[in-house]
């Protein structure tokens, strides 16, 4: 997932940040902003879920 956002956004994000966590959770956040939440969907994003969520929102425009 990193690297997909990496490559994909090369030079238009300051960092991408991994968080160890435990329980099962998974999110990805830009700010305060949720993008994706498996505790929120039940499952793990699909393969360019994530990059088509920041695309749409307008975060990097």
């Amino acid at each position: 997932m990193a690297e997909e956002l990496a490559s994909t956004f090369a030079g238009q994000l300051g960092a991408i940040v991994l968080v160890p966590s435990s329980g099962g959770v998974f999110e990805v956040t830009a700010g305060e902003r949720v993008l994706f939440s498996k505790r929120a969907t039940g499952r793990f994003p699909e393969p360019g879920e994530v990059v088509r969520t920041i695309e749409e929102s307008g975060l990097l425009s």
